[in-house]
């Protein structure tokens, strides 16, 4: 039997746990919040959607019991505060620090073999804090964001061309944030044509810094943080994980040399399977795209200086 518990039933916390449940990705899915009875109706919601939808998946929720999430294969922490509008992902650090690592901590304690996906933001940071206060294995502590921020990517490609953005291939690497992920734009295809040869470089320009503030045009438009788009990119690497599918998947993890970075968590395009994220896949970049990523290794590299600054590592 194949166990996700998903912690934070906020927005993007319960669309992760739907989008997983309609998909059938696991036999039981559990939501944790630390708000009173918020997990419950999440959850239940979500149940009385399955005889409609013909899905089989349990689906429970529970206030902070950890108990509830115990042998769970996967959890996905969605925990922390959202960004508001004007607010960074930076800025958020001091507060969602303390909770990520509480969250981990307490996670373990009931699935000591868990692959944990972090969403929570700075995701770059809050992915670096989670493996280093838990002494995990490298490969069972993965961050989400560049899945959700290839997805983006692909999304603004097709509306320049008029494509279904499951004919674009288009991934972003480096950290999740507005000024730290790279567009990889030299490699973005459609159906192996290179967008190079279908838009003018001022187009491919402006789709790329289109990208990388995505979350924060969606921010200000909404008012809050997205949530369909992340919870759906939440799931794929789920799915990838519980359903060993060795995906190449563009995700935050620990690197010890490639992509010439060392001691740093940061979006590379990586092999998911059983095992958590299994290899580490080498585009290699030219140097331009080389020198953007190092540039972005020293802006993360900052935000993981604050961990050790407000003392949570």
């Amino acid at each position: 039997m194949t166990k996700v518990s998903v912690i934070g039933a906020g927005a993007v916390g319960a669309t992760t746990a739907d989008v997983i449940a309609s998909r059938e990705l696991a036999d039981e899915v559990v939501l944790l919040d630390v708000k009173e009875g918020f997990a419950e109706g999440k959850a239940l919601d979500i149940y009385q959607t399955t005889s409609l939808r013909g899905i089989r998946t349990r689906i429970s929720g529970t206030t902070n019991d950890y108990s509830k999430t115990a042998g769970s294969d996967v959890v996905v922490i969605t925990s922390g505060i959202p960004r508001k509008p004007g607010m960074t992902r930076e800025e958020l650090i001091g507060t969602n620090a303390n909770i990520v690592k509480s969250v981990a901590e307490n996670v373990l304690k009931h699935s000591p073999n868990a692959i944990i996906v972090v969403v929570s933001n700075p995701m770059d940071t809050m992915t670096y804090l989670a493996l280093k206060s838990t002494g995990l294995p490298k490969n069972r502590v993965i961050g989400m964001g560049g899945i959700l921020d290839s997805a983006r990517f692909k999304g603004y490609l097709g509306l320049a061309t008029n494509a279904l953005t499951t004919d674009v291939h288009a991934t972003v690497i480096g950290g999740h944030g507005d000024t730290t992920m790279i567009p990889l734009t030299r490699l973005a295809t459609l159906n192996g044509v290179p967008f190079a040869n279908l838009l003018s470089a001022d187009k491919l320009k402006e789709i790329s810094d289109a990208t990388m503030v995505g979350g924060a045009t969606l921010t200000k438009l909404l008012g809050t943080s997205a949530w369909y788009a992340p919870g759906a990119a939440s799931a794929m690497l789920v799915e990838s994980i519980v359903r060993d599918q060795k995906r190449i998947l563009p995700n935050c993890v620990f690197l010890e040399g490639e992509y010439g970075q060392k001691d740093i968590c940061l979006g590379v395009p990586v092999v998911v399977g059983k095992n958590g994220w299994e290899a580490i896949v080498d585009y290699k970049l030219n140097e331009e795209e080389q020198a953007a990523f190092n540039k972005s290794a020293d802006a993360v590299r900052a935000m993981n200086a604050v961990l050790s600054e407000i003392g949570v590592l």
